[in-house]
């Protein structure tokens, strides 16, 4: 890979995903713009923890240039928490948020960051409803990630397609502007909400979308979504 690149931090939450931690973590190392892999762990209660070592040791083999490091909140604090976690000791130029299933493909990594290289954009959020490859699944999940997202967009006035996407790529400094508190998956209305009113250049690309079904592992409810709802406006319409 060119060395022109911004060096990339993944940050990778993580709770209760023993079973998918060693492919996922290999796949991002296997990124040559990835320099940094932060895993940080919401107080899991399988054997996550005990994985993340374990990856670590193994990654550390076979990348011995990547630089990886390991936190752990003492007690679940939700997916917001542990993101800011990871923030805190993040170095690079850019960062991107990788959820430790493997709904999302780190092969994108290329692709969302090609906007902040050029100099273009400050923010870079991956769609799932944009024209890439998805896994059919519930009616109801896609109606109300939409419905999240048109009304975020009604607030905040932006454009967006997937409000929800886990694939937000941002340069590191704008994160001493936002001040995020959301603990658990408000992290993500009030991430768009705080970019918005700091005009920050935002782009848009569409990315591979394989999800997962609740007997897979899949963790959100239509209590985050309601819960979303009132993220949305607590964030964009005060401060």
């Amino acid at each position: 890979m060119k060395n022109d690149f911004p060096s990339l931090s993944v940050i990778i939450p993580v709770y209760n995903e023993q079973s998918t931690l060693e492919e996922l973590t290999y796949e991002v190392a296997k990124s040559e713009i990835v320099t940094e892999i932060i895993l940080v762990d919401d107080c899991s209660i399988d054997n996550s923890l005990s994985k993340i070592f374990e990856c670590k040791e193994k990654l550390l083999i076979s990348f011995p240039k990547l630089k990886i490091l390991v936190e752990k909140n003492k007690k679940n604090l939700g997916k917001g928490a542990t993101l800011r976690k990871g923030f805190e000791v993040a170095t690079s130029d850019v960062i991107i948020i990788q959820d430790a299933d493997l709904e999302y493909d780190p092969k994108e990594y290329v692709k969302l960051i090609k906007p902040i290289k050029d100099g273009k954009a400050d923010v870079v959020y991956g769609s799932r409803f944009i024209g890439g490859t998805h896994r059919v699944l519930y009616f109801w999940h896609f109606m109300g990630n939409k419905v999240l997202t048109l009304l975020s967009n009604m607030f905040s006035n932006l454009n967006l397609t997937d409000m929800e996407t886990c694939y937000k790529m941002f340069r590191r400094e704008i994160l001493t502007d936002l001040n995020l508190v959301s603990n658990r998956f408000g992290f993500e209305p009030e991430f768009t909400a705080k970019i918005a009113k700091i005009n920050l250049r935002i782009y848009e690309l569409p990315i591979s979308y394989y999800g997962r079904t609740y007997d897979e592992g899949k963790k959100i409810t239509w209590k985050d979504g309601v819960a979303a709802i009132y993220h949305i406006i607590r964030f964009n319409l005060f401060k």
